[in-house]
């Protein structure tokens, strides 16, 4: 069988993880760090888990040959720590607090969850690294979110309505159908069910209308700019790029890979976001102008106040 690298990264992307920075170092004591999201248990007795590196990844043989590493389990507030350590480059490490851990290796401050490993074994796995570690301490955080993966972007964890209580789950003149998240998460699922399927007549997935009309509403920048701006991990964004560039709808120059819009891109950019308009006056059809404007200056100001927090 035949497998499009792409498209079974979108399938595997349908599988929400965890987002982990793993440090260790080397003989010399220079620190290393890595975004990982293959994080995951393998024994309760002895305490074993794992975590895979791919076998192009410039620090494949420090982490192979390491006696000890750190699983830094992210915090949902921690998404520029993993974008840092997505990248290749030096002085990861500048600016983020850290503490000394197993082997002197790095524990990152505020991360919700540490495991401090000795490595166990170190085992083939096709074009990754499989590396399995024996937990010799660790230690969690309770009441601080987990920074999540899901569908090729960072996400947020959060109770599932069906979990919730009869008394929590009331809507209309209930507690949870007047709350402002809830709100924000009934409509945004109703309104991307709508508009979603519709992107596929003009020959893109969500990720792809994301990055393009980013780069319509603002202009060329830098891949790392953009990967923040459509909230996903910079190696998800480069494998949504690469489809745009061989489509000739991005183009890509300069040491920091800016990315432009090409003609061909400006013009389908322009039809994505004339239909985007078009089908906000549908669902606003029964709704004042002004009403509309209330509603929109209203999620200014909450974003505006929480911003500056």
């Amino acid at each position: 069988m035949s497998i499009d690298t792409r498209d079974f990264r979108n399938a595997l992307g349908k599988f929400a993880t965890g987002v982990t920075v793993i440090t260790t170092k080397d003989a010399k004591g220079e620190q290393y760090g890595v975004t990982a999201s293959s994080f995951n248990a393998v024994s309760m007795t002895p305490p074993l888990i794992l975590w895979s590196i791919d076998k192009g990844a410039y620090s494949k043989d420090v982490y192979c040959q390491a006696e000890h590493f750190v699983v830094n389990v992210l915090a949902s507030d921690q998404v520029p720590i993993s974008n840092r350590f997505a990248q290749r480059g030096e002085n990861k490490f500048k600016g983020i607090d850290v503490e000394e851990g197993a082997g002197g290796c790095a524990r990152i401050v505020g991360a919700v969850a540490h495991f401090e490993c000795r490595t166990w074994e170190v085992y083939e796995g096709g074009d990754h690294f499989i590396i399995v570690g024996e937990v010799l301490n660790y230690d969690y955080q309770d009441g601080r979110g987990s920074l999540v993966f899901h569908g090729g972007r960072y996400a947020l964890p959060e109770p599932h309505p069906m979990m919730l209580s009869e008394e929590e789950s009331r809507t209309g003149e209930g507690v949870l159908g007047q709350h402002f998240l809830y709100l924000l998460r009934q409509s945004l699922a109703a309104y991307r069910q709508g508009f979603y399927p519709r992107l596929v007549h003009l020959g893109v997935n969500e990720k792809e209308w994301r990055i393009l009309t980013l780069l319509l509403d603002r202009g060329p920048q830098p891949l790392v700019q953009v990967a923040q701006g459509v909230a996903q991990p910079l190696e998800d964004c480069e494998d949504t790029l690469s489809g745009l560039t061989c489509r000739d709808l991005v183009a890509e120059s300069g040491d920091q890979r800016h990315l432009t819009l090409t003609s061909a891109g400006n013009e389908l950019a322009n039809k994505l976001l004339k239909m985007a308009r078009e089908y906000e006056q549908k669902v606003f059809d029964s709704v004042s102008d002004e009403e509309v404007n209330h509603m929109k200056s209203g999620l200014i100001h909450v974003i505006e106040q929480l911003g500056s927090r």
